[in-house]
């Protein structure tokens, strides 16, 4: 069976858009992080923030967090468990920020 050639991994056509459409980073990241208490939520936030990071250039994105960029890799890996700090110097170097709003009953 032949593969498509249209076709493409995930991972590089959400990182493709995210590239085209920089202010789609917003939309991604806050759907990932509503649903980061579902089961698998934490792994699809990890990767937004992956996907986002890899978007803008890891190396550039590493630098502007003051963190080597292995390190970045790390955090940011399948089985990576940032600190809070490494979160907002990520979100702050992609120039996103977190925002709490009260849920409605």
């Amino acid at each position: 069976m032949k593969a498509n050639k249209t076709s493409r991994p995930h991972d590089e056509a959400v990182i493709d858009m995210l590239k085209n459409d920089p202010d789609f980073a917003n939309e991604y990241l806050a759907v990932a992080l509503e649903e980061a208490d579902q089961p698998g939520g934490q792994q699809a936030l990890l990767s937004a923030l992956r996907h986002i990071a890899e978007a803008q250039g890891m190396s550039a994105v590493a630098e502007r967090a003051g963190m080597p960029r292995e390190s970045l890799y790390r955090a940011l890996g399948p089985r990576g468990n940032p600190t809070i700090k490494t979160l907002l110097a990520v979100l702050g170097a992609s120039g996103l920020h977190l925002s709490v709003a009260r849920e409605h009953a």
